[in-house]
Parts: structure tokens; C-alpha cells; sequence
């Protein structure tokens, strides 16, 4: 599953666009989560407030107020690097104006369903072709893309009605999901996630400090280290940490 924002100051454009999703999911089988949005200040302050992030942003140039271009500017300078942007506009002139926000694609209004799905289903293989940076995480009724930097935590939880129950703790949310710990271990990059208990599974990028015989997160998780991989984890991350410095 894509979570897809629509910015768009008209709300006719803005549902055109959503049935245009809708009928390339039926299509294609690819789900889309989509959330729309009236100005480009309702955007940003979807993320200064800690929302969720988007896959991909299909914006509007043309909007009152913060433009589309501005718009995707201060997004950038907020370091929200990964999501994908589509512009609509109804003037091809800005095209050159929108390469400095790293734009991948562009789509003159009116846009054509065929070429919409075209360039839709090319953002969609730019996911699928960069599998070493997400991680697609089966829940109990759909597939979620996570972005493997955003994960803090996967760990084992205990059920008595669900077999090989897991958690993912990410840095907007918290899914469920289904798996063994020892798979997503062998899946993830060995340099940037770390197995530091039988049950649980941490990436370095988000560890803190150490407490005691716990590993402090982020977010302020304080996860156990299994006591026959204290040095072992204490010196993956001094390497980790080393590494990144250089």
C-alpha cells in the first residue's frame, strides 16, 4: 500500500485525481491510501505536527497562497527527501522552476487517465526497485511500505490467537504485522539493523545511549539487551557510530 497526499486548492481537481487512483488500483491490484488536502499549509502542517508521511505528493502549482513549488520547496528544507512528487499544472513554464524540488514527474491539466496511470505505475516501480531502502510488512488485511530509516524497532509479541505475531515501531506509528524476527534480520541491512535479543531487533540509526543492560531509542524506547550480546551490540553500534562520523 502507497500513502498518497492530493494538494489542491480546487476540490473538483482534488476528487478527479482520488477517482483516478481508484481506477488504477482496480487495474492494477497496487492499493492506495489517499488523503487530500485544500492548501499547501495544510500539508506542511500535516508534518510539523508529526504526521504520518506520505510515498507519494501530487500537488498542484497553481494553488492560492503557498504554490505548489513552495510548497514542495519547504518540505524539502524539513529533510522529507523521500516522497515522491507529481506536479499538476496547467502551464508547461514551470517546469523548469520545479527541478530544484527534485520533482519526478510533471502533468499538464487536463490530465489524460492514460497518462496519469503511466506515470502513477512508474512511481510505483521506483518503490519496488528501491527494496533496500523500504520494507513491505503483511498485516492482517493489507501489505504496508515502510521506509527501512524510519523503523526504530521490530519485536516479537506474544499471542495466544495470532502465530508469529510481530510489532514495528516506526518514527510516526506503531503496525502488526505477521513474520519471524529471524527472517526480517537476514532481510534488513546487516550495516544498519541489529538483533540485540532473541525477540527483538533494532536499527542503529535510532539508538540513543545505553542504560544498564538496555539500549535507549529515539523515541525512548528502553529495550533489553540478551546478556550473551551485550559486547556484541555495544560494539556494532561504537562501529556504526564511527563509520558515520567518517
Amino acid at each position: 500500500m502507497y500513502r498518497v497526499a492530493i494538494c489542491d486548492d480546487e476540490e473538483k481537481q482534488r476528487e478527479q485525481v482520488r477517482q483516478l487512483l481508484l481506477a488504477l488500483s482496480v487495474k492494477s491490484g497496487i492499493d492506495f491510501e489517499v488523503t487530500a488536502f485544500e492548501a499547501g499549509e495544510r500539508l506542511i502542517g500535516h508534518y510539523e505536527g508529526g504526521g504520518e508521511p506520505f510515498h507519494i505528493l501530487i500537488l498542484d502549482i497553481e494553488m492560492k497562497e503557498r504554490n505548489g513549488i513552495e510548497t514542495a520547496r519547504r518540505l524539502r528544507e524539513m529533510k522529507r527527501q523521500s516522497e515522491q512528487i507529481i506536479f499538476l499544472t496547467s502551464y508547461p513554464e514551470y517546469m523548469l522552476e520545479s527541478f530544484d524540488v527534485i520533482t519526478f514527474q510533471y502533468l499538464i491539466k487536463p490530465v489524460e487517465p492514460e497518462v496519469f496511470e503511466e506515470k502513477m505505475l512508474k512511481v510505483c516501480r521506483f518503490f519496488q526497485e528501491s527494496e533496500s531502502d523500504i520494507l513491505i510488512i503483511k498485516s492482517a488485511h493489507e501489505e504496508i511500505v515502510l521506509r527501512q530509516d524510519d523503523i526504530i524497532a521490530i519485536e516479537v509479541v506474544k499471542s495466544l490467537t495470532v502465530k508469529n505475531k510481530l510489532k514495528f515501531t516506526t518514527t510516526h506509528a506503531v503496525y502488526e504485522g505477521k513474520g519471524l524476527i529471524s527472517g526480517y534480520a537476514s532481510a534488513l541491512k546487516a550495516e544498519r539493523f541489529l538483533q540485540i535479543h532473541r525477540s527483538i531487533l533494532i536499527n542503529l540509526l535510532h539508538v540513543h545511549k545505553f542504560s544498564g543492560g538496555q539500549v535507549v531509542m529515539s523515541n525512548g524506547m528502553q529495550l533489553p539487551i540478551g546478556r550473551s550480546k551485550m559486547k556484541e551490540v555495544k560494539d556494532a553500534c561504537t562501529k556504526f557510530m564511527v563509520m558515520r562520523t567518517d
